[in-house]
């Protein structure tokens, strides 16, 4: 059975989850989104892998975990340049060993105009 986790984060409109449960995992997606505006935030990569990693601790805390439960992180860049400056925020956050797993991907473009990044996770949480 999956269970569609409620965050806030998550249009209204557009037919996605940010965050579902099945038993002990929990999956979740994160893009740059202003939860309160709806809005890509501006500031360029650092300011966009900040928002990405701060809604997945928000879906995260709404499944009842904290960013300590993830044991998986994807990250999707539009440009290998932006690596440098999206590790430097990550490691703000992930800071105890041991870290999730991690791969991130270069792509063309991801779908929201100025998206820079996007993130997804998997969690596993009691």
């Amino acid at each position: 059975m999956i269970e569609k986790i409620e965050t806030g984060i998550a249009p209204s409109s557009a037919p996605i989850s940010d965050a579902v449960r099945s038993g002990k995992h929990v999956w979740l997606v994160a893009i740059a989104e202003d939860p309160t505006t709806g809005e890509i935030v501006d500031g360029g990569i650092q300011a966009q892998a900040r928002r990405c990693i701060q809604n997945l601790e928000i879906a995260v805390r709404a499944a009842g975990g904290t960013l300590a439960n993830l044991v998986m992180v994807q990250i999707f860049l539009v440009d290998s340049a932006d690596a440098a400056g999206m590790n430097a925020v990550y490691r703000e956050f992930f800071t105890v060993q041991p870290y999730p797993v991690r791969a991130t991907v270069v792509v063309k473009e991801l779908l929201a105009k100025g998206l820079l990044i996007e993130m997804t996770g998997t969690a596993v949480i009691d």
